[in-house]
């Protein structure tokens, strides 16, 4: 069964997929829609027989897609799928699901009535390290955790303005939010402080805050703090430490490190979370199986509120609870 795929924007994040997809067998990607028509036709002249749009109600009507992608910047999601779900096409959406509450909310009460397939690209899931600290966290209690997500800015102009990305902690630390919830357990109570303390004054136009800490409680007992910078001009720290009562487990992008009393173990993670992701979403387009999607829009609408209500912690100056 060969699956015709179509993509509602075709920037970075969708070339990561684009990559995975020209790789597996029974795969056409065929319709291709970004507001920017030229992008789009870039996109679509790569693959033979695959058109491009500049206007999604076309390509949404005159493809007979099988599934869709929709990589779109946080303020931009909406149409695009209210108007997949009205058409019945399942879709992969990109992380956040939005820059607020309300609208990622209304989304997923029409997926969860439609009953429709989806993905949310959070990969980090998809990690080796991640199951394999599940594992590990079975025959221990953890007490507490920290997360990071420690470096520069993304010169993107929409990423640095409030009202385009939600801030660093909605659209990039997300993914160290999930990854807690995913290995942990759910959060009851949020807690945060930002500032702007630098990139304000180096680029024009920032109002994200370029430092944040936030504290959060977990449902079991559990402790956790993630803090995050966009101000340094390297690249630092990303992951997530849990403690518990055998040692320390190390989440990062490419490994576990498991610290305990008799030493230290590195479980590498080998596997491309990305492709992983991605094949699960087409095992489940074919089979109507969708055990292997990790993070379906649902779940994922706990860690985006997760992030929304740091943000209004932040302003506030009071404990959100969950």
């Amino acid at each position: 069964m060969t699956l015709k795929l179509g993509f509602i924007g075709t920037g970075g994040i969708a070339n990561h997929h684009i990559r995975n997809l020209v790789q597996m067998e029974g795969v056409e990607l065929a319709a291709f829609y970004d507001l920017d028509i030229q992008r789009a036709q870039k996109a679509a002249d790569e693959h033979s027989g695959a058109k491009a749009y500049s206007k999604l109600d076309d390509m949404l009507d005159g493809s007979q897609l099988d599934g869709v992608y929709v990589c779109v910047p946080p303020m931009a999601h909406g149409e695009a799928e209210e108007s997949l779900v009205e058409r019945g096409i399942p879709f992969l959406v990109e992380k956040p699901l939005g820059i607020d509450r309300e609208l990622p909310r209304s989304i997923g009460d029409k997926v969860k009535n439609s009953k429709l397939i989806t993905s949310v690209g959070y990969h980090w899931r998809y990690n080796e390290s991640a199951a394999l600290a599940k594992k590990l966290l079975a025959d221990s209690k953890p007490g507490m955790a920290l997360g990071y997500w420690m470096g520069g800015m993304p010169m993107v102009p929409w990423w640095r303005v409030q009202s385009g990305s939600g801030g660093q902690f909605v659209e990039q630390t997300t993914h160290i939010v999930d990854l807690l919830r995913y290995v942990c357990g759910e959060v009851s109570e949020v807690y945060a402080a930002y500032a702007l303390q630098v990139m304000g004054e180096k680029v024009e136009g920032t109002d994200v805050p370029d430092v944040g800490t936030v504290t959060l409680k977990l449902v079991n007992g559990m402790v956790a703090t993630i803090s995050n910078t966009c101000l340094l001009p390297i690249g630092h720290h990303v992951g997530l430490d849990i403690y518990t009562g055998n040692g320390v487990l190390e989440l990062r992008s490419d490994a576990l490190n498991e610290l305990t009393a008799e030493g230290t173990n590195v479980h590498p993670n080998v596997a491309n979370p990305y492709y992983i992701e991605d094949e699960a979403f087409l095992h489940a387009l074919r089979t109507g199986d969708t055990s292997r999607i990790l993070s379906d829009y649902k779940d994922s609408l706990k860690t985006h509120e997760i992030t929304i209500a740091a943000n209004e912690s932040a302003l506030s100056g009071q404990a959100v609870k969950l």
